[in-house]
């Protein structure tokens, strides 16, 4: 989305999504050595389920695919497409390297408060949640039971994303700066050419400065977030299952 139509309220939320990868929360995961045990004995006939990545010891299945297609759903401000089952597990597999490092670093958690504020302000954001009356216990419970969920289940995966966001924000937002020269190239380089594209004339700079210092805050946390991944893949055992390979 250009920067005429970002609005700095969602501005964590765009970024957990286009920027961090966060469109969902959290691989539910075993160990191998679980799997295992649980494939040697399922019955006969029953579909077993495929494991799909490994992430230093932690498994990513193939169920956790799916939910995470269910999830993705759900989000009101995702990108428009077609769910790419490939991009939904390189999600799983940062989220699972963010997460064991915020487990580390024992991080405060989210209250049950904060989570409920994110959850009343979600159900009366996503557009399709109308058509429910989401507003309602019962239109909400109805709204995710279509897309495979229970409250409960929902619950969890959303205080766990927020308490990545929470982790994301403060390892790396904390120690970016903005100079007024940054807000004031970005203004003159970027939004101004883009007003005059549609022929609509441009707000004052002095409006608009903290909308471009969240814009520019998220490019920063983007790229350094995105380089400290590559350094957790780098020093970390990640391992993602061509199909039909059998697993170790």
């Amino acid at each position: 989305m250009g920067a005429l139509g970002h609005n700095p309220a969602r501005g964590w939320l765009h970024l957990a999504m286009a920027a961090v990868l966060l469109a969902s929360t959290y691989a539910w995961c075993q160990s191998p050595q679980q799997t295992a045990t649980a494939d040697a004995h399922a019955p006969q006939g029953v579909l077993l389920d495929r494991l799909v990545a490994v992430v230093n010891g932690d498994v990513i299945l193939e169920s956790d695919v799916d939910e995470e297609r269910r999830y993705e759903e759900i989000q009101p401000y995702r990108e428009a497409g077609t769910f790419s089952r490939d991009r939904a597990i390189q999600r799983l597999v940062d989220r699972d390297l963010i997460l064991q490092q915020a487990e580390l670093q024992q991080e405060d958690k989210v209250s049950d408060d904060e989570l409920k504020a994110q959850l009343t302000t979600l159900r009366s954001d996503i557009p399709a949640c109308k058509q429910y009356n989401c507003q309602t216990d019962d239109g909400w419970k109805k709204y995710l039971a279509a897309h495979g969920f229970t409250v409960e289940e929902f619950d969890e995966r959303w205080r766990q994303r927020m308490e990545l966001l929470k982790f994301i924000e403060i390892r790396f937002r904390s120690g970016i700066t903005i100079s007024d020269d940054q807000i004031k190239t970005y203004y003159e380089k970027t939004m101004l050419p883009e007003y005059a594209q549609r022929n609509v004339a441009p707000p004052k700079l002095e409006t608009i400065s903290k909308r471009i210092e969240e814009v520019l805050l998220q490019q920063q946390v983007s790229s350094l977030l995105q380089d400290w991944l590559k350094s957790l893949r780098a020093q970390g055992s990640v391992r993602i299952m061509i199909p039909g390979e059998v697993a170790p």
